[in-house]
């Protein structure tokens, strides 16, 4: 390990000791309730799974891809052990350096001098890249882990696509997710380097329920509760009862998708045809046949689609079959906006991310279900990938990818 990066670790794990649709990882119960005021200023950053994952979902957000270049699997730990206590310190808050301490500053100082909590979640994911020869990982891939293959509907950009490891930070504030990714980017420099970054953030509630996305509808309605134990661990978490290595438990498989939205083309579709594109009311975020957001379609009863198309977009996701109940996705989704493009379009979209226990079972088969469908006309998917989010850090003495890497 190089001294200069061996520096930079030691002085940020001792510093570190202190302390197609927009969807929120909120249960039903909570997305009608509009609770936001009772949350807590702090998410707990130990636990079997990571936060970020169940918790509801912040007001900003940044996906950030990187690219291991440690030098050695000695290195990439050292650089968990440094990305661990940094994540331990930024989610509780406090006091960025001592006192009288004349050495490099522990902590940027870009929010002053007092670190905001700020609900602050970091969810760490590791991509089928890092598991080459380099670190000596091929043995322990999670089972399902590969890359992101291009689907039909996609146009892939190579720049935007795939990496060793990602990095989802989220909390109330933009400053807060902004310090966060300096920080990180700071202390773990010289064995992690950004490959790509998308920011994003959830609108509020309007008039109330789900937020919506760029395209005008609500969504994420559908979302499983992740306030059923037994659900989540049919959906969500892996482990050996899922077939994988005994380190995955705790851990989830993670999709992000970036999906561009042609909004000027859409914005000239009438909202009659928009509505029987998703398959919902864009007022309300009912069903077509139904009043309610969170009404469930009653699709036996509709079996011509007559009300709710065969082909919208509610229908080919969740035709809510007991079939088809093990291949729901658990969707956290931001809005991004990236200003105009060359040619002065806008250029705005869906940052897309969900959370599964198998690619193939969940996530895959929902994406061949919906290939082809009306809205692939006003939607362009140019990046992402897919990682598995490591599993929780326990308590003080854990760091993250230490069941993988010890």
């Amino acid at each position: 390990m190089s001294e200069v990066l061996r520096r930079g670790f030691l002085l940020g794990a001792a510093a570190g000791t202190v302390g197609a649709v927009a969807g929120a990882a909120a249960s039903p119960a909570a997305a009608k309730g509009g609770e936001r005021e009772k949350r807590p200023a702090r998410v707990s950053f130990h636990g079997p799974h990571q936060a970020g994952i169940l918790t509801p979902p912040q007001r900003s957000t940044a996906f950030i891809a990187f690219d291991a270049v440690a030098e050695g699997r000695e290195e990439l730990a050292d650089a968990f052990r440094t990305l661990t206590e940094r994540c331990r310190f930024l989610t509780a808050g406090g006091t960025p350096d001592p006192v009288g301490i004349t050495a490099p500053p522990a902590d940027s100082g870009t929010l002053g001098p007092q670190v905001a909590a700020d609900r602050l979640t970091v969810t760490v994911g590791v991509g089928a890249a890092l598991f080459d020869e380099r670190y000596g990982l091929r043995d322990r891939k999670p089972r399902r882990l590969r890359a992101m293959p291009s689907f039909p509907d996609d146009d892939l950009d190579p720049d935007w696509c795939h990496g060793d490891l990602s990095l989802q930070l989220c909390a109330d504030n933009t400053d807060t997710v902004l310090h966060a990714l300096r920080d990180i980017a700071r202390h773990t420099r010289g064995a992690l380097q950004i490959r790509w970054r998308v920011d994003g953030f959830v609108s509020p509630p309007r008039p109330s329920g789900t937020p919506r996305n760029h395209l005008g509808f609500k969504d994420g309605t559908a979302n499983p509760d992740t306030e059923d134990a037994r659900v989540m661990d049919r959906l969500v978490w892996t482990g050996v009862h899922a077939g994988e290595p005994a380190w995955t438990t705790g851990g989830s498989y993670q999709v992000i998708r970036l999906i561009r939205m042609l909004v000027e083309f859409w914005d000239r579709v009438s909202i009659s045809e928009q509505e029987r594109i998703v398959g919902r009311s864009r007022d309300s975020g009912a069903p077509l046949d139904g009043q309610h957001e969170f009404d469930t379609p009653r699709y036996a009863q509709d079996p011509k689609g007559d009300v709710i198309p065969l082909d919208s977009h509610i229908r080919l996701a969740n035709p809510r079959t007991a079939r088809t109940e093990d291949q729901r996705i658990l969707r956290r989704a931001y809005n991004y906006d990236r200003g105009v493009d060359g040619n002065g379009n806008l250029d705005m979209g869906l940052l897309f991310c969900c959370y599964q226990q198998d690619l193939v079972r969940q996530f895959e088969t929902v994406q061949k279900r919906l290939a082809g469908e009306p809205l692939v006309d006003y939607i362009s998917p140019f990046g992402g990938g897919y990682f598995f989010a490591l599993p929780g850090v326990k308590d003080r003495t854990d760091w993250l990818g230490r069941t993988l890497l010890s």
